[in-house]
């Protein structure tokens, strides 16, 4: 019936037409009022062009949309595309699909007015190849003009594409665009939808890697809390042993310093974060172990002010650095030396440094690196950008590490 009423429309549009001439023909009175037979033959063709159009339009209109009513069958198509973002991001969609329409031309992008404006125009030699069973002389095919325009909303928007032939709405009645809108506009759809699929499909590949990553630094960060390493905690109670024939008072002060440090270093079950204060109580516990093998060898300063010891942070981020200071710095140097832990807060966060004036960065190649990895990893799964560590010479000996957290806690980027 759709179809009926679409071929109709032409038929009356050219008899309208027809009616309009011979009025006009009469009122002028030329040749007593009768038109001459080259204007009825014009005519004539030009209602069998219109029809054998039509016929094309319907055709594709069937092939593209696989129905044909009174939505598909206009000339004149619009569609409207829901976007799960902003207008700017929405916009920056909506220009990539359209300049990717086969030859498009003249694109006229307004960001600032959220609208986007082109025209198409097919080449001559590609229109005979695109028309299926039915092709018809160049004269007859207009451009298509297609414009995308955007409608923000609160945190998302939507994208309004229009395609239509680039002449007045009156010429529809007689000249159809063979589909080429409707072709046009179904073409924007898809691959905006398929830009959006993408999109959605990488962001939540990307939460997966994400949420994979802090599993797998949860797990290690868990190991490294549940174990003790094998070596200290020999070392520890061998020296403890020793001590208990020589200095029974020595030997309980250093296993009183271990059970702290094992009370301290067992792991969260809430995964919440831990204090500047806990790590420090935990950090000392070690410390003290160590000062009691080392003796003399082993000097600890602390300049912690009291503001900064309720500060949030990420439990054993700062045992490692103590950890790496002592086992690669101090104590293969000679001597011994002296670490330092500093800590000072501010408007914009935590910055906590740990520095010693042992024997500096190594040539040889001591240590694996892996737990200033880990920690680097976990400063950016949990904060982003907004949190910061560096590692650099100590002048005029030794390294210095510093980490900076911000004031907020955990950003949103965890």
């Amino acid at each position: 019936m759709a179809s009926l009423m679409f071929l109709g429309r032409i038929v009356v549009a050219w008899v309208a037409a027809w009616c309009v001439l011979l009025v006009v023909w009469a009122a002028i009175g030329f040749n007593r009022g009768e038109l001459p037979w080259i204007f009825t033959l014009a005519w004539f063709v030009g209602l069998l062009v219109a029809l054998g159009r039509g016929l094309t339009h319907l055709y594709r209109v069937r092939v593209v949309a696989g129905r044909i009513d009174g939505e598909t069958v206009s000339n004149r198509q619009r569609r409207r595309v829901e976007v799960p973002y902003p207008a700017d991001e929405a916009f920056a969609l909506a220009e990539d699909v359209v300049r990717e329409l086969p030859n498009v031309q003249e694109v006229a992008s307004a960001r600032g007015g959220l609208q986007l404006r082109a025209l198409i125009r097919v080449p001559t030699s590609e229109q005979p190849r695109r028309r299926g069973r039915f092709q018809w002389p160049n004269t007859f095919d207009r451009p298509t003009k297609v414009s995308a325009t955007v409608t923000p909303g609160d945190g998302s928007s939507s994208v309004m594409f229009v395609c239509e032939p680039d002449s007045g709405a009156w010429s529809d009645w007689f000249n159809p665009d063979g589909g080429n809108s409707l072709e046009y506009v179904e073409t924007l759809v898809r691959a905006m939808t398929q830009r959006l699929s993408e999109r959605r499909n990488r962001e939540r590949a990307d939460v997966r890697q994400t949420k994979m990553e802090k599993e797998l630094t949860a797990a290690q960060l868990g190991l490294l809390q549940a174990q003790v390493e094998p070596h200290f905690l020999y070392n520890t109670l061998a020296s403890a042993q020793e001590l208990v024939r020589t200095d029974p008072a020595r030997a309980d002060r250093m296993l009183g310093h271990l059970i702290d440090y094992l009370r301290r270093s067992l792991p969260r079950t809430d995964g919440s974060l831990s204090t500047l204060g806990e790590e420090l109580e935990r950090s000392t516990a070690w410390l003290e172990i160590m000062r009691l093998r080392m003796g003399e060898r082993l000097a600890v300063h602390t300049d912690v002010p009291e503001d900064a010891l309720k500060v949030p942070m990420p439990s054993m981020m700062l045992q490692t650095l103590v950890e790496n200071a002592i086992k690669h710095g101090l104590e293969p140097k000679q001597g011994g030396g002296g670490i330092w832990i500093r800590a000072g807060v501010d408007g914009s966060g935590l910055s906590l440094t740990v520095a010693d004036d042992g024997l500096g960065f190594r040539s040889d190649g001591a240590g694996t690196g892996i737990g200033l990895k880990n920690l680097r990893e976990r400063l950016r799964l949990m904060y982003g950008s907004s949190a910061a560590f560096s590692i650099g010479n100590n002048f005029p000996h030794g390294v210095a590490a510093t980490i900076t957290l911000p004031a907020t806690g955990v950003s949103d980027h965890a």
